[in-house]
């Protein structure tokens, strides 16, 4: 039942060409540790489905991306993500824009086993006009109401970043965003976490911390334990957005190379100690909303 694993030992499992599913939202959450590790490998012509952030802004800079299937890419409070700009304008990367809410329900779809799910979010909008291959469906009951068939989004592999883990893939998400990361790890045929902290299944706190595991230890493939791991995203209630390391990263979309050797290639280890180490991380305050 032991489920830990090291970064290397997560990408081995990787291959070009899957469809990778990323948790969070935005600038909130994500599996940084491992985006970082993707970029250092030689993975590519993945198709990424996300709620975007710097998730799919270093993957779109690093060259990884053969297509996009998103409802936004932000940086919340830098509106649109300047790496992923870049990569739409020079028509670097197929892409699926789809509604906020289809892109849940194509996972809703995919953790069902379903081919799809009606819905009628997409009607009378540009999504269906640069989406031409969503079909519709009719209403088998009296109603007879034409709705879009929102393709199941199924996922080779789901990434996501969580505030705690036991060894056995027992899971926790204890800040006010959890969101959609359940449907990501039931649309996946893997899922690999990133963890602040590694715990015995006895510090999860039982009965009463249940509520706070958002989808099965089944599904868990491998829990990486990567403290700081969501930096520059925010990771509640651990630490809030990095906006002054988000600034320079956005910033870095007109000239890669500086915030490159400054950053990248380098351990997860090395890449906290070079944005301020652990205590500067602690220190970030959280958002107020």
């Amino acid at each position: 039942m032991d489920k830990v694993l090291t970064h290397d030992a997560v990408i081995n499992d990787l291959s070009s060409g899957m469809t990778i599913g990323i948790g969070g939202w935005g600038a909130r959450r994500k599996p940084m540790s491992l985006i970082r590790a993707i970029c250092q490998s030689d993975l590519k012509d993945l198709t990424l489905v996300s709620y975007g952030g710097p998730d799919v802004g270093l993957l779109c800079a690093h060259k990884k991306v053969k297509k996009l299937i998103f409802g936004f890419v932000s940086l919340d409070m830098i509106p649109l993500e300047a790496h992923f700009r870049v990569s739409r304008q020079n028509n670097e990367i197929e892409v699926m824009e789809l509604d906020e809410g289809m892109v849940q329900w194509g996972l809703r779809a995919a953790a069902m086993d379903l081919p799809f799910l009606p819905t009628r979010v997409g009607l009378g909008t540009d999504v269906l006009t640069h989406n031409p291959e969503l079909k519709f469906v009719t209403s088998p009951y009296s109603d007879e109401e034409n709705l879009v068939a929102m393709p199941a989004l199924n996922l080779d592999v789901a990434l996501l970043h969580v505030n705690k883990s036991d060894e056995k893939g027992n899971t926790q998400i204890v800040g006010p965003d959890p969101f959609f990361d359940e449907l990501f790890a039931r649309a996946a045929t893997k899922t690999f976490i990133s963890s602040e902290e590694l715990v015995s299944t006895q510090e999860l706190g039982g009965k009463e911390g249940a509520i706070f595991n958002r989808f099965e230890r089944s599904l868990v493939t491998g829990v990486v334990h990567s403290a700081f791991g969501a930096h520059p995203t925010s990771c509640a209630p651990n630490y809030g957005f990095d906006m002054k390391h988000l600034k320079e990263y956005s910033d870095a979309a007109k000239s890669f190379e500086e915030y490159s050797s400054k950053y990248m290639n380098k351990t997860h280890e090395e890449y906290i100690d070079s944005v301020g180490g652990s205590e500067a991380i602690k220190n970030i305050p959280l958002p107020q909303f």
